[in-house]
């Protein structure tokens, strides 16, 4: 079975090499923009009444992965999908951020932590009733080597 996905936009940002992002929008205080292609414009309707979104995108500077990594909040190595390590067999990349404003297929966003002309693959909206589960457990990132 093949997937074949198509980007419906580009995340702008201040970052053009990954040594300059930050590891997680949580920690970010960046201005972006994430402007959805036209075609997808209508899709935004009601997007103002969210406060927090939810991007998808493809780490389109990405090649390779192993299966054991050492992530960036720690200095052990762990199975890959025990990570958010941007190094994947699919490149697929999250981050929720704070929606700023919309200006018609524009919105401006807080907390981007990709490079600039990140591809654009969804958007949902952050829903605390659906997104957040208090009884998580956090696995290795609970006693990670350094804090």
């Amino acid at each position: 079975m093949d997937v074949v996905m198509h980007p419906i936009g580009l995340i702008h940002s201040p970052f053009s090499t990954q040594a300059e992002t930050p590891i997680q929008a949580v920690r970010s205080q960046a201005i972006g923009q994430v402007e959805v292609h036209s075609e997808f414009a209508e899709g935004l309707q009601d997007v103002e009444g969210f406060s927090y979104l939810i991007l998808l995108y493809v780490f389109h500077r990405s090649e390779g992965y192993t299966l054991r990594v050492e992530p960036f909040l720690d200095n052990q190595l762990h199975g890959l999908f025990t990570t958010r390590y941007p190094y994947r067999p699919n490149p697929i990349g999250l981050s929720v951020v704070r929606l700023l404003a919309r200006k018609d297929n524009i919105l401006e966003i807080e907390g981007v932590d990709v490079l600039d002309g990140t591809p654009l693959l969804d958007i949902k909206p952050y829903v605390p009733e659906f997104d957040v589960r208090h009884d998580a457990r956090t696995g290795w990132y609970e006693t990670r080597s350094f804090k």
